[in-house]
């Protein structure tokens, strides 16, 4: 297969590389590809390979390659467009679950065990490195990776090679599932929000009663139990809200970037 790429002609040379480019873009930003933990040969040679296997199914596609640099890039970048946003509509589910774990962290008084997170290549708080790789395993275990290899295959059904353009509902696609990722972060971060803030309550009902006490020392320790607890009976509930956000929000974008089509 690999020895056959040598003998393309240049209509056919041109659609491989706007397959490489495409999928190149999903392996760039979709998880788990886009993890700075994977290194790059590792992602070149999934992309490549990727496109290996997309490029007989789209070898018939009617493109003409461009004469000039100026044809040529526009075209690349309608390509890479489509993968990243395909990957990117995804990571935003992936921030969601990561507000929920600041919002818990900062509730509990834990914000200062933070760390390096290479998913989002920055320092993020114990509680959304936790939630992110529940996240990340929910995602993997329910097939979520073939959804995206199958949301790639759709996007050349939808949009041959070659015919990418910039979608006018991508910027209001964006927003929406920014909604939704923010939508999702506080529902997964309800529960022990309710619990930490029932705990505040009782913590000043003791204080008033008991001022004796050292209320500090107390709160920390209260606080930690209510967090560890709510987390450990709700962790199933929130894998559960994720999971219900994938498809839709896969859909969402395949719409949008379909609507970029400039083969229609």
């Amino acid at each position: 297969m690999f020895a056959g790429l040598l003998d393309l002609s240049q209509h056919q040379l041109f659609l491989f590389t706007l397959v490489l480019v495409r999928t190149s873009g999903l392996v760039l930003a979709g998880p788990p590809f886009g993890s700075t933990e994977i290194p790059t040969q590792v992602r070149v040679l999934l992309a490549f390979t990727l496109a290996v296997l997309i490029f007989p199914g789209q070898i018939g596609t009617p493109v003409e390659p461009p004469i000039t640099l100026a044809g040529y890039l526009p075209a690349m970048g309608g390509e890479l467009l489509v993968g990243y946003t395909l990957g990117t509509g995804v990571v935003l589910l992936f921030s969601g679950v990561q507000l929920a774990g600041q919002i818990i962290g900062q509730m509990s008084g834990m914000t200062l065990a933070d760390l390096y997170s290479p998913g989002f290549d920055a320092n993020v708080p114990l509680f959304s490195q936790f939630l992110y790789l529940v996240a990340l395993a929910v995602f993997l275990l329910l097939g979520g990776h073939r959804l995206l290899m199958i949301g790639m295959l759709d996007t050349f059904a939808a949009i041959p090679p070659g015919t990418a353009g910039m979608s006018h509902s991508l910027g209001e696609t964006v927003v929406t599932l920014l909604v939704q990722s923010f939508s999702l972060g506080i529902r997964v971060a309800a529960p022990a929000t309710a619990a930490l803030l029932l705990a505040s309550l009782v913590l000043g009902v003791i204080s008033r009663t008991l001022p004796q006490l050292n209320i500090m020392a107390l709160g920390f320790g209260l606080n930690a139990l209510a967090t560890f607890s709510i987390l450990a009976t709700s962790l199933a509930g929130m894998a559960w809200l994720f999971q219900d956000e994938i498809e839709p929000t896969l859909q969402a974008v395949l719409d949008a970037v379909a609507s970029g089509n400039l083969g229609r």
